[in-house]
């Protein structure tokens, strides 16, 4: 039966509730579990390694926790995916898609901007990736025959910038596309109805919405998915079952979460576009933010999150961020309270100063993770900083 999104993240995962005589999300903490014969655990620990579920025991937590593995089918819904993998972060996820698609050695085509861990990751050489950045329109020119993996985030950390996707799947043909969708969240994106390979969280994110869980998670198809649960028993990466019962218990109000914080996002991008301290404002509710026409046709909404760029520059950044008081000055999003951070010294800061510029990040953006708060309190805080700038 078809759901709407506020009743599917409600009631995803909860499927077997009633049998179970609860009401509230399970908390298993087990780390070992009582096998009922040496034959069934071998066959459940034969299924679990080659990608499958337990067959009877989970046997050990790091192959399979149920209280991870009830979010995991919660976000699959969510996202109209086969499967979902959680991992301990999202970093982790990031990597174990890496590995999977094959990337260890190989060419991977890359656009700009994307959140600094993973740009740092693709640059770094840890997994010895030669790395091509483009355009989203010269994808299909850098395409090699090594090239292993198509990595874009849409909207973009830190710019909102948007990507096509149906035009980027279509431009990779045959490579396998990641996208980070931690921005949009399913509420507001669902890359692989696009075509999408695989969509990819930092849960820590909107998905928990409370600052208080550090979770990533990948959406993907039955067979991708079997992929990374081996590579995840294999590295150690499983989601902790503590973090995962949050995460789950957070599900329920993760869509009215994002359209409040979406409707603060829009209004204080309209009041900083006509600031006169303010140079730029990134925001896909704005016309020039959005030339593809992409929100109401791939996104349901603008997000909560936004950029601006002061005319000061890194100077009158550090004031801004000095000066809030309701607004918190902390790296990370997509928490109930509004967090505002600088990127080019904090999250993008390991990208080096090319790998900035080329995506577009300035010494004077700010990037503003709006939360839930009433849109006046915070435009008070927000302009009275502005003002010593």
């Amino acid at each position: 039966m078809a759901t709407g999104e506020c009743t599917t993240a409600v009631h995803a995962g909860r499927h077997d509730f009633r049998d179970l005589g609860v009401h509230a999300p399970p908390l298993d903490r087990s780390t070992t579990y009582p096998l009922t014969s040496l034959a069934t655990g071998t066959a459940s620990l034969g299924a679990m390694a080659a990608g499958g579920a337990p067959q009877g025991s989970p046997v050990y937590a790091r192959l399979h926790s149920p209280t991870v593995a009830r979010w995991e089918a919660a976000i699959a819904e969510l996202e109209r995916a086969d499967e979902a993998v959680a991992f301990a972060s999202g970093m982790a996820g990031i990597t174990a898609v890496l590995v999977a698609a094959g990337a260890v050695g190989r060419h991977v085509v890359a656009v700009r901007p994307l959140y600094g861990c993973t740009d740092h990751l693709l640059q770094s050489g840890l997994l010895r990736c030669e790395v091509d950045w483009v355009e989203p329109d010269a994808v299909a020119g850098a395409l090699r025959p090594d090239t292993a993996l198509v990595v874009v985030e849409t909207p973009a950390n830190p710019t909102l910038r948007l990507v096509d996707l149906r035009a980027l799947v279509a431009a990779a043909g045959d490579v396998p596309v990641l996208v980070d969708n931690t921005f949009a969240t399913p509420v507001l994106q669902r890359p692989l109805e696009l075509g999408v390979t695989w969509s990819a969280h930092s849960a820590t994110k909107a998905l928990s919405g409370h600052g208080d869980v550090m979770a990533g998670v990948v959406a993907t198809s039955a067979e991708r998915a079997g992929e990374l649960r081996q590579i995840r028993i294999l590295t150690g990466g499983l989601l902790d079952a503590q973090a995962a019962y949050l995460l789950h218990r957070s599900l329920p109000t993760l869509p009215l979460r994002v359209r409040a914080a979406q409707a603060n996002a829009t209004e204080l991008a309209a009041r900083l576009d006509r600031h006169p301290a303010v140079a730029a404002v990134h925001h896909p509710s704005l016309p020039a933010c959005d030339p593809l026409g992409l929100v109401g046709r791939q996104m349901d909404g603008p997000g909560g999150n936004l950029a601006f760029d002061l005319h000061g520059g890194y100077e009158a950044a550090a004031q801004v961020m000095k000066a809030v008081e309701l607004i918190t000055p902390a790296v990370s999003l997509g928490s109930t309270d509004t967090l505002v951070q600088h990127p080019a010294g904090l999250t993008h800061q390991i990208v080096g100063e090319e790998g900035r510029a080329a995506g577009g990040i300035t010494p004077g953006m700010l990037r503003l993770s709006a939360g839930i708060e009433d849109v006046e309190d915070l435009w008070r805080d927000l302009a009275a900083a502005l003002e010593l700038t």
